[in-house]
């Protein structure tokens, strides 16, 4: 007779293997709203989600949006409506590898690529002469000092920019506290492939929940909308590949952050002070003497990570401070 440890592991082989090829959840009436709504273009042959409303007629205002990771552009949903009450057009984008845009694999997803792509939309939308003000959060703050740098060299065909408001972002590497999960997969070992094809709604919410807030953590059914964004396009099997960025963001730390130190535009920094991956005072009091004339807005002392999401009236009433002070 086998062991009996074999013949549980024959059970268990038919199991496992329905389990890794289970499909994304459906997706609820809001995220098929979000998607319905949106458009796509096409970069270097691949598909790039984003949405792009008309707000205020005759504002000359545009605002784009960077979202942060492992999430996409319903980041913003929120405030999408009190932002069309300002600017005349709202623009965001999923990035590759993220929400309902493409996720290739094998592919070397960078933050150079990332601000390409953004570049493009613009070029797409016929924007691409028009003064932006960018508004991001954690991966996106990243891409937007990429975006700043290529600004600040004059190279034709960039972005002007007119006005940066940055959201707690991991910009300087050494204040950022990346979680166990992100630790193991940013490396790219051997664990990397197992880990992303065991990644479930389970593992997922168990790990973003304690970056919010103790309370302003989000519903089971907004964890279920993030997490079908990333199983959208199988996503889960490229996370390893894009948290390269973190590997990325100390190799260029000097073009990166010295960007942010030398433009002349006005930079604000929206903050969530309980955010235990650019925690509080570190974060602050580096970023406050490396950008002495950023403005900064701080918000209530249990707002953490999702500020936009934790706190929309908050995160919007600073922005809109900020706009309006120039």
């Amino acid at each position: 007779m086998r062991e009996w440890w074999v013949q549980v592991g024959l059970l268990a082989m038919p199991l496992l293997a329905a389990y890794l090829h289970i499909p994304p959840p459906q997706l609820s009436p809001a995220l098929h709203s979000w998607k319905t709504s949106g458009k796509f273009f096409t970069y270097k042959g691949l598909r790039i989600f984003y949405q792009d409303s008309v707000g205020v007629v005759g504002s000359p205002e545009i605002v784009v949006l960077l979202h942060g990771f492992p999430t996409s552009s319903y980041d913003w949903y929120k405030i999408w409506e009190g932002l069309t009450l300002r600017f005349h057009r709202v623009i965001a984008l999923d990035f590759l590898g993220f929400g309902f845009s493409d996720k290739p694999r094998p592919h070397h997803y960078s933050i150079f690529e990332q601000a390409s792509i953004v570049e493009a939309l613009l070029r797409h939308l016929g924007l691409q002469n028009r003064r932006i003000n960018l508004l991001s959060h954690d991966y996106g703050d990243i891409v937007a000092q990429e975006l700043l740098y290529r600004y600040k060299q004059n190279r034709s065909g960039r972005l002007t920019i007119k006005s940066l408001c940055l959201s707690n972002g991991g910009i300087f590497p050494e204040t950022h506290r990346p979680l166990l999960l992100q630790k193991l997969l940013k490396d790219g070992g051997v664990l990397s492939p197992i880990l992303t094809r065991l990644m479930n709604f389970f593992v997922f919410s168990r790990g973003l929940t304690p970056v919010f807030g103790p309370y302003t953590r989000p519903s089971e059914s907004e964890l279920w909308d993030m997490w079908a964004g990333i199983r959208n396009n199988d996503g889960n099997l490229v996370i390893d590949s894009l948290l390269q960025y973190i590997n990325q963001r100390k190799k260029f730390r000097r073009r990166w952050v010295g960007a942010l130190a030398s433009v002349t535009i006005p930079i604000h920094f929206i903050y969530g002070p309980m955010d235990p991956i650019n925690p509080y005072p570190e974060f602050l009091e580096l970023y406050r003497k490396t950008l002495p004339r950023s403005t900064v807005s701080i918000l209530d002392d249990h707002i953490s990570h999702y500020p936009q999401l934790e706190d929309p009236m908050g995160f919007l009433n600073a922005y809109m401070g900020f706009i309006n002070s120039f």
